[in-house]
Formats: structure tokens, C-alpha cells, sequence
């Protein structure tokens, strides 16, 4: 006996169901978290303390004297003048033979200097954290992999913990001396969610992925065969609901 499309319908609604359930609650744990948490903790927006600003009476050598001591610019990719605890300095990307160089000089006297090195990035860490200032640990990054919570920032980087309940790490930029991001546990917890959310394994933060789009896809497949078992079992229940002829009708006819 031939199985009706409605046994195949259940049948494939039913394993669409399995395959898609626990994506199904990822996605609304990750929706309610999102929608719940306090999006300015989760980038550490309150632990951010301002450093005082430059004063309108500072002392600026032209940024001529910065470009003469370099022979080997092609082309400028950015300038800035930046604050770095309380002292100007000029940060200058530029072109070199199709590479993408950067140098840190003192704006009050033009001369480049070195990176930033451990110390000064503790410092820098310190005075822009608004909490204890006791460092737990700090850590030189040159190569991170795509899962990193410091992923898409310039490299290298000094990464500072704090000893707080919230496990914050401040990543400043060993190049430019720039306070780079927060991170905590809310961002973690946010962070983890987010990759659920998107399905991306790889990178977190792709949201054109293959595997989002196919689930996408089979989530469709299983709105539409449930709205399909919705009106084959409706039609089947009319069926079974319409009137027949008694015997008594029979006779009377």
C-alpha cells in the first residue's frame, strides 16, 4: 500500500524538527541575552576613564621634521596627533614599496621613538581603567588566531589584565600607544553567544557563512511543511466530520 504525502510530510517535518531544535534554542538564548544585557558593559563603555586633554598652550614641532628624517615615504596612508599620558605625540602610517609602515615620534620635539613598551603599556592601561589598577597579567602579542578576543586590531599589542571581578583586559597598541578595546566577561559571554548566533566556527563574525544560510534555509523548509500538515490534517478532519446517510434515509427515499 502506497504511503500518502502526508505521512512523508510528518516524517520530513518531524527530522527537520530534530536537526533544527538546537539551533533553534541557541538562537533565542543568544537573542535573549542580547536583548537583556547592557550593551555599554559588554563593551566596557562605564570601565573607560578619559585621560585628561592636551592644553591649547602645547608645544608642537611641525610634522615636517617628522617626514624629513624618514627617506623611504611613498605615500601617506594617515596622521594623527595623538595623547599618550598626557604628552603629544604624531602617529604616521605611510607607504614604503607597496608596504604599510608606522612610526611614533614626539610632537614636541619631532625626533621618533620606540614602541610602547611594558611599562608605559601599564601605564596606559592604568589611567584609562576606570577601577583597581592592580595588574594581574600582561601579555606582548604578535600573532593571534581568529578566535582571539582582540581579532581585527593592529598588532603587535600589549595585553593588560586587571585583578577585577570582571576580568578586564585592556589592549593597547604597542606602535601608536593607543588604548585599542575592553574586553570582560560580559563581552566574552556576548562574544561566545554571538558565534552561536551566527554559526561562523571559523571567525565569529562572518554572517554570509554556508552553514547560516543552509540552516536558514531548512528553518524555511520547516515553517512550510508544518503549515502543509496544518492544512492536510485540517482537510482529513472535515472527512471524517461529513454527515452520511443512515439506513433510515435510504428507506424513506
Amino acid at each position: 500500500m502506497a504511503k500518502s504525502k502526508h505521512y512523508y510530510t510528518r516524517k520530513a517535518h518531524r527530522y527537520l524538527g530534530v536537526v533544527l531544535g538546537v539551533q533553534f534554542l541557541l538562537w533565542t538564548i543568544g537573542g535573549l541575552y542580547f536583548s537583556w544585557v547592557n550593551i555599554d558593559e559588554v563593551h566596557g563603555d562605564l570601565q573607560h576613564r578619559q585621560p585628561p586633554r592636551l592644553t591649547g598652550k602645547t608645544h608642537l614641532e611641525s610634522p615636517d621634521s617628522l617626514l624629513h628624517q624618514l627617506s623611504d615615504v611613498d605615500s601617506i596612508h594617515s596622521f594623527q596627533l595623538v595623547n599618550i599620558l598626557t604628552k603629544p605625540y604624531y602617529t604616521l602610517s605611510y607607504y614604503s614599496n607597496g608596504k604599510l609602515k608606522k612610526v611614533l615620534a614626539d610632537a614636541g620635539t619631532g625626533k621618533i621613538r620606540a614602541a610602547i613598551g611594558r611599562e608605559e603599556a601599564i601605564r596606559l592601561a592604568a589611567a584609562s581603567f576606570n577601577g583597581n589598577s592592580k595588574v594581574q597579567n600582561i601579555e606582548y602579542l604578535e600573532s593571534i588566531n581568529n578566535h582571539h578576543e582582540y581579532r581585527e586590531k593592529p598588532l603587535p599589542a600589549w595585553a593588560v589584565t586587571f585583578d577585577h571581578p570582571t576580568n578586564t583586559t585592556v589592549y593597547v597598541s604597542a606602535e601608536f600607544g593607543k588604548v585599542e578595546s575592553f574586553r570582560n566577561n560580559k563581552w566574552r559571554m556576548f562574544d561566545f553567544l554571538w558565534m552561536l548566533h551566527t554559526m561562523d566556527y571559523k571567525g565569529r563574525d562572518n554572517i554570509n557563512n554556508w552553514l547560516l544560510r543552509a540552516f536558514s534555509i531548512f528553518g524555511l523548509l520547516t515553517i512550510i511543511s508544518g503549515f502543509m500538515l496544518f492544512w492536510m490534517s485540517r482537510k482529513k478532519s472535515k472527512r471524517k466530520k461529513a454527515p452520511g446517510r443512515s439506513p433510515t434515509q435510504f428507506l424513506i427515499d
